[in-house]
This record gives structure tokens, sequence and C-alpha cells, in this order.
């Protein structure tokens, strides 16, 4: 068996009191670790190892416990069940191979248990159902079932049926399996833990893990049907294929931060690939934008209270590590990836109240410790008004967070009634421009800002190339996007569900610093933000309401005021069950209520859902008062410079100063163009798709162009270029003029021009003819050969045609090609050999012509050469009108011409 194979990580999660504790008890009992069964209700469980689990009842942190299961060494990680501390539990998912999710028999599946399954399938983790207290009065097996198999998944099967009643049932969760049952009338053991581990079977147990009862068996199918696997996240699968990271290199991911009674900082991880040993020097994972590195001084492998010193972890070991002070949980080490943002997260705002005497900054410094081993604590310090802020899941959070300061560092504290934690995102794209130019500092940061999916909170990514902006400056402008909370501009909450995309940067090679990036990087989401449409969004319970059927009108009511949401009401007999959601700012306090008019008999359980549209959004900003344009250290607008002094440009007229142009403004012209091209092209039966070119294909171009233009004579230099105000060559003393050759793509140029466009719409001859005269006066004045290329639309047939118009040669291709094609086999074929400039603004035209050796001009910068030779000829025009030349003896030959001077001087012997 190989290091991979050693080991397996199992989760047991459950709504409070399904029993979870209890099972643990028993799995570890019925394995031998321990000899003796404990209690919660005794207060003496193996896992509950703080005094404040044993006090109030309950699992707060996760914990571990290591067991043998046959010949496979299985970790036990135990998590918390009260929605208050869901997020501990939620770290513990992304190091798991397997979970346990326990449901209690007589409450069936509740709110939070389908909060705890979507999560289990949001990380694709494999689970075993166990559903407990079978013992009690009331509890129905093929009533529960066919609640599983309604509420989580149809997949959801009883694996304590006899051997051909599972397997029929197991064969109609996949069609493989399917036909392998209709073929041997029976599933290979192979086949089901396959399905087990793909999530397309969910084994169901029943029992009462207090009495033992069906432990014994469901110990028996995990041993059974799980198989020890080398742990690759899901999530990092791709990551680690693309960047060639060897699967035998170091890899772990951490999930937990604690501190052991000595006060020694621990990181809890799990080895995902390669060994871990003591002394050696870890580094942050894939993707880090600032790499550290720190040597490991000890490996812990933790059974309850007890660990024991180990000189290395292998492959799918879990373990708790010191000696690392820079880690976090969900990061990644080495070659895994840092996991994405947590779908559960605090809703509730509370001011921390402090003793008289109490330093704030102290105490500030404290929590900050705490909310270091769970970042689900956001600890926010108020400047201005020198105040501690704690956002949290909820009262108990709050109870176990009092003991905690006052264990841990000997205060009491106490938490104001709190108010709601709102959010903001945007509704549209925009891009958003940060400039930071003082005195001897330079960086400009363009950012696409998006809306993001429901719960994703903020996704960062980079979308240019190292030509544009260096790899160095990319990633500074990364670590500075995921640094800090961007507020939003309606209240200034915190803003989520938003993509931010770095797609334009610069900076300069003498003057820019790392923190130059960091203010124009921050003024880039606040510029963004100010153009875009600001949505604000507040926290949503989903709840579970169990009251006397005869109450159920008066909930629903209820329900309707706090402009909240439910289902159709399930009744069975005398109790109805309403289930739906509601903002959390109204139902909050709904318990005491409930509790109210039902006399005790009502019970509301309610989870966190997420973030959506505020349902009083416009009373809220009006209470907030937030001025986001007198936010300081927040700022919109941008610092620029000139005359050697910095200025601040406000945030509406950035674009006016900005260094790099809009990248999706270019993007929406060029989209446009192209779709304007293509309407015309359909117009005219043309299909715009791209081919290869064969040997014949351009020997036949070749062919046309010397019958067309003559012979094409070859260049002696290399070093013809287009340079502002016209198409110019560097030659050699000796070297012989060569003809210049400059191709038009029509199409792009008409819709690329205002005037040409606007006549477009109203006739596209009219506007072929205008280009056309235009490239006649063009050609007239420089001097150059000018193919005017169009899209095939008035040959018969489709041919291919190349007619002589004036001074200009005008091609309209054949049937199914385009004119960039065309252009295309032109550079291809003369591009190297001869001056070729191309007039277009065609992305994929431009890296074929710069490839094949041509000279590139945008349509845009063409126009200002056009314009140019418009001015050119007026003035030479009004030069020549004011010397009194006869313009008649420009168009005759020398001889003639001669001739005429002397007829004008009265030569008569010349004459004759």
């Amino acid at each position: 068996m190989d290091d991979s194979s050693e080991h397996i990580c199992i989760g047991i999660l459950a709504h409070v009191d399904a029993g979870k504790t209890t099972l643990s008890e028993s799995l570890l009992y019925l394995s031998g670790k321990i000899r003796a069964l404990g209690r919660v209700d005794h207060k003496n469980a193996y896992l509950d190892t703080y005094e404040l689990e044993r006090s109030r009842g309950i699992t707060i942190f996760s914990k571990q416990a290591v067991f043998n299961l046959g010949d496979t060494q299985v970790t036990l990680l135990d998590t918390p069940g009260h929605v208050d501390f869901s997020t501990e539990m939620e770290r513990t998912l992304q190091v798991l191979d397997y979970a346990i999710l326990v449901i209690s028999g007589t409450d069936g599946v509740q709110g939070h248990t389908r909060t705890l399954w979507s999560l289990l399938r949001r990380y694709r983790i494999p689970v075993f159902i166990f559903i407990n207290k079978m013992d009690q009065e009331g509890t129905n097996r093929e009533k529960l079932l066919c609640e599983l198999k309604k509420h989580l998944d149809g997949a959801c099967v009883a694996f304590d049926q006899e051997g051909e009643a599972l397997h029929e049932e197991l064969a109609m969760c996949e069609e493989a399996a399917l036909e392998e049952y209709l073929e041997n009338g029976a599933l290979k053991e192979e086949t089901i833990i396959r399905l087990i581990a793909k999530r397309n079977v969910y084994p169901c147990y029943f029992g009462s893990a207090l009495k033992l009862y069906g432990v014994g068996e469901f110990m028996e199918g995990l041993e059974h049907y799980m198989r020890a696997r080398a742990f690759i996240s899901w999530e990092n699968e791709k990551s680690r294929a693309v960047s060639g990271k060897s699967q035998k290199s170091f890899g772990a991911k951490v999930f937990k931060i604690s501190r052991d009674t000595q006060g020694t900082r621990l990181t809890h991880l799990r080895v995902t690939q390669g060994t871990l040993k003591v002394k050696d020097i870890l580094t942050q994972g894939l993707e880090a934008p600032e790499p550290w590195e720190e040597k490991v001084n000890q490996i812990r492998i933790y059974s309850g209270e007890k660990y024991e010193m180990v000189s290395e972890a292998k492959t799918g070991c879990v373990c708790a590590v010191t000696g690392l002070n820079h880690t976090y949980p969900g990061e990644g080490l080495g070659g895994e990836k840092a996991s994405g943002t947590p779908v559960l997260e605090p809703v509730l705002n509370y001011r921390v109240c402090l003793p008289e005497g109490c330093d704030a900054h102290t105490m500030l410094k404290d929590l900050r410790q705490l909310e270091e081993e769970d970042p689900m604590l956001r600890i926010v310090w108020d400047e201005e008004l020198g105040e501690i802020y704690a956002q949290l899941m909820g009262a108990v959070q709050i109870e176990i967070l009092q003991s905690l300061v006052k264990e841990r560092f000997h205060t009491e504290i106490t938490f104001d009634t709190g108010n709601i934690v709102y959010k903001e995102t945007i509704r549209n794209t925009v891009e958003g421009v940060g400039h930071f130019e003082p005195l001897r500092h330079y960086a400009e940061v363009h950012l696409l800002l998006e809306p993001g999916e429901p719960g994703s909170g903020v996704v960062l990514e980079a979308d240019l190339s190292e030509d544009e902006l260096d790899g160095n400056w990319q990633r500074l402008v990364l670590t500075h996007l995921a640094e800090r909370e961007h507020r939003g501009i309606l209240t200034g909450a915190a803003v989520t569900d938003i993509r931010i995309t770095l797609i334009a940067g610069q900076a300069h090679p003498k003057h820019t610093e790392g923190g130059d990036f960091r203010q124009a990087t921050y003024r880039a989401v606040r510029q963004g933000l100010m153009q875009a449409d600001s949505i604000l969004l507040e926290p949503y319970y989903e709840y579970c309401l169990e009251l006397p059927s005869e109450m159920v009108g008066r909930a629903m009511t209820d329900i309707r005021k706090m402009c909240g949401e439910f289902e159709q009401p399930e009744i069975a007999g005398e109790t109805a069950l309403l289930r739906g959601k509601a903002p959390v700012a109204t139902m909050r306090d709904y318990q005491i209520e409930v509790h109210s008019y039902s006399r005790g008999r009502g019970r509301l359980t309610c989870t966190f859902k997420g973030y959506e549209p505020c349902h009083n959004a416009q009373e809220i900003i009006e209470e907030k008062g937030y001025e986001p344009e007198r936010d300081l250290e927040n700022p919109t607008g941008s610092v620029f410079c000139a005359h050697g002094a910095g200025f601040v440009v406000p945030w509406n007229q950035v674009p006016e100063y900005m260094h790099i142009e809009s990248v999706l403004e270019k993007k929406a012209r060029q989209k446009n163009t192209e779709s304007m091209v293509q309407q015309a092209g359909m117009k005219h039966g043309v299909a715009f798709s791209r081919t290869s070119f064969t040997q014949e294909e351009e020997k036949e171009l070749e062919e046309i162009f010397i019958r067309t233009y003559g012979k094409i004579e070859r260049r002696t230099s290399a070093d013809s270029r287009y340079v502002p105000g016209g198409l110019e060559k560097k030659r050699h003393k000796k070297e012989e003029a060569v003809q210049e050759y400059l191709l038009v793509d029509g199409y792009n140029v008409i819709f690329a021009w205002n005037d040409l466009k606007e006549l477009a719409k109203v006739n596209i001859d009219a506007a072929r003819n205008k280009l056309m005269d235009i490239l006649c006066n063009y050609q007239g004045f420089r001097r150059c050969v000018v193919i005017l290329v169009f899209d095939a639309y008035k040959v018969d047939g489709y041919a291919l045609e190349i007619q002589k118009y004036h001074n200009i040669h005008v091609v309209y291709t054949k049937e199914a090609e385009t004119a960039d094609q065309y252009i295309e086999k032109v550079v291809h074929q003369i591009g190297r050999k001869y001056h070729v400039t191309v007039v277009t603004s065609d992305s994929v035209e431009q890296v074929v012509t710069l490839g094949q050796g041509g000279t590139l001009i945008s349509s845009r910068e063409f126009k200002e050469e056009v314009e140019l030779v418009r001015r050119l000829i007026r003035e030479e025009y009004a030069s020549r009108r004011e010397a009194g030349k006869n313009y008649l003896f420009d168009h005759m030959d020398e001889k003639m011409a001669k001739q005429m001077e002397d007829v004008r001087l009265g030569r008569k012997d010349s004459i004759e």
C-alpha cells in the first residue's frame, strides 16, 4: 500500500442536538480508541476538550481523533453543529475525503441540515448518512427515508436492505450501474464503491448512537465502502495540470489556526501530496502574490486533548505544525492552491463595550489574535470614533467570545444590541481607472468590474500580457486588490459578488514604486464603482417554522409583514411546517414572538442563506448618509502631474486625463465595426470564415498581381516604415526608389470613419464611391500603388474582379472570401520582398500583417494621414496660385514644354 492509501479523513457534521458528538464517541469506543463512552450531558466527551464546550454541551471548535478502521488509519474531524459556529465547520470541508452527516430521527431534515448538504455538494464530498435517535418514540424509518429523498437527494439509499433489493435500487442511480445489474443480476463491490465516491449514491444507516444500536453496522459499511485515495482537491486538479507541478512535490491545505495552552501558534493542515518533515521550509502555494518561507519546528498528531510528536507526515495525514506565523485558514502551501471565499459569513455587527480603564488598542490587538484563529470573526476598528466592532453570527457566538476574552486576556467585555451587516454589489460592467502621479511617482491601473454570481464574493483576475505590464507589477496589483475590503458608494459597506479583472496598467522605468500601484489600484476600484449601477444587499435567513396547524395563518401574515417568502405549508395532522426565506433584519427576533403566540409549541430554525437585494434600500441609504466623495480614506479621484506638481482630478474627469486608452471602449468600437462589416457582408451573401491557402492559390494570386500591375520590382532595403505624416523609406544614396503598395480594407475604413459610417447607413454605394474618390486624391499626391479591397457583393457568380478606378485599383473578392483573407494572401505573398502597408483595425489582420513583414496603419491613423494630405494639397495649390504658375506646363513632356516656353518668350528661331 503506497503512502496515499494509508490515511482517510472523515468529517462528521450535523444540525445541533442531532447526536453528532455522541456518534463520534461511539465510533471511537467501538474502534478501541477509548475505553469508556463519554457523554455530552455528563461533560466527559472525548472530543469536547474546552470547558466552554462541556458547560454548554455544544461543540464550538473542530477537533480531531485518530483511530484504525481495519487496515486503514482514519482521522475523524468533529465539527460544530450550532449555526453560530458554521464557519468553523465549513473550513474543515476542504480537507475531507468523506463526510458523515448525522440526522436526528425525531426532527428529520432541518434548515441547517439543508445548508450542510449544499456545502457538501459545493465541495463535492462523498457522504454517508446516519439517522440517529431511532430508539425514541415517534420515529418512522420509511417516512424519514422519503424525507431524505425529497429534501436532500433521490440517491439516498438505505443500506440495511437485503442484497438483491439493495443492488436494484443502487442500479437505478447510474446508467452504467444499471447495465451491469441487468447483465449480471448484481453489482460488483468496486462499482458500489465508485458510486459512493462519485456522489451518485448516499448510503443511509439507521440507529442510536447513545445505545450503540446500528453503529457497528455503520462502521462495517464505512470500512467496506470507503477507499483511501491520494487527496487532490477537486478545485485544484486543473491548476496543477496547468502549472506543471509534479504530483510528487509537496502540497498542503491549512484549515485551522489555534493556540495550545502555552500560547504556541498551531497551524492545522492536511498534507495533500508528498511528505512533510520537521525542519522543512514551507512556502505559500500556487498563485500566491507575495510568497513567504518559514521552517517547521514540530509536527503534532492530535487525538482529543493529547498529541503525538512525529518526524514526518505523509500524504493524507492531518496534523498541527508549529513555527509558521503567516498562515491562515484556507491557505494552500507548496503545490496547493488557496480555497475560495467561504459561503457562510457573519451577518450582525456589534460594538465592543470595554470596561473602564481598558486600553482600546490593547484589546484590538488581543481580538486580532482571535480573528486570526477564526477569520469569520471580523474585527473592525473605527479610527474616527476610536471604537471596536465585531461582526458575528449570533447571540451564542457573543457569549462564547466573551468567555474566550475573559479566559485568555482576563478582561470582561460586553456588546451593544448590534445591527445588520450590509453589502454592496454592481449591476453592470464598467472600467475603473486609477492614476497616481505626484512628482517622481507613477502608476496607472485599469480594472474591469463585472457583476458576479450570488455568493461568489470578490473574484480577482488579470487579463493582459506581460508585454503591456510586467508580471511583478501585475501580481502586486492583485495583492493590493486582495489585501483589503473595498467599500461601496451607497453606504460604504463592503462590496461582494463582483469580479475584478486587471486589464491594463502602466509603470515608469524610473519613478514607479510599489506604493504607487497601491494608490492607483484603490482609486481604480472606487472610480469604477462611482460609474457603476450599485445595489445594496442585505443578509437573508432560510427558515423552517414548525407550529400548530391552526396558527399557520398567523405565521404567514407575520412573514409577509417581514418582507419574507414562504413555500406551500406542509400540514401533518395537528402540526404545520412552513419553509421559506426572509431578511435577517426583520426575522432576527421572531423566535421570541413565535414562542409567545404558540405558547411554547412553536419552533423556528434560521440559517444564513446569503445576500440578496435589500428590501428597504432607500431607507437604509438615507439612514447611513454616506458621501463617497467625502471619504478621504477611499478616494474616488486620481492624481496627475503637470508643470512639476501633482493635482487631483475628480473621478468623472479621469478619462480625459488617463494615459492608456479605455479597453472597454476599444473593444466596443472593434465589435461595432465587426458587426457592421458582418451585416454588410451578409447582405451580399459573403461568408466570413478564415481558410488556409494552398500553393496553387498563392501562385494564382501572384499571377493576378503581375497581370494587373505588371512585374513587381524587388525592394533593396528593409528600412521602409510608416511614420506620422506619411509613408517614408530610408534609402542609401544609390538605392533605386521602390514602388510603395498600400492595401486598404474598404469596409473596415468605412465603418471606422464617422462621416463614411453615417453615409453608409443611408447608402452603402455612396460611402464606397466617396472612399474611392478620397483614395484617388491620396494616390495622386503620394504616388503609391493603392489597392482598395471590398468583400464580394456585386459580381455575378462571385468571381474575383479587379477594376481600375481612375488611378487606383479596386478589388472585389471572390465567393466566400473576405477582404481580410484577400489582404492576408497579398501580404503573405509579397510582404517579405516589397514595401506593403495595410490600412485596417482588424486585430487578427494586424497580427498577420506584422508577422509577414508588412507595415500597419490603423483606420483611424490613416484618417489623420488623409487629412494631412488634403491640407498639403490645398497648401500647394495656394502657393502655386500665388506664384502665378501655369499648371499646363506640369502635364507636358520636356520637349513640348521647351517649345511652349520659346513661344511665350518669342524665340522664333527655336520655333522654326
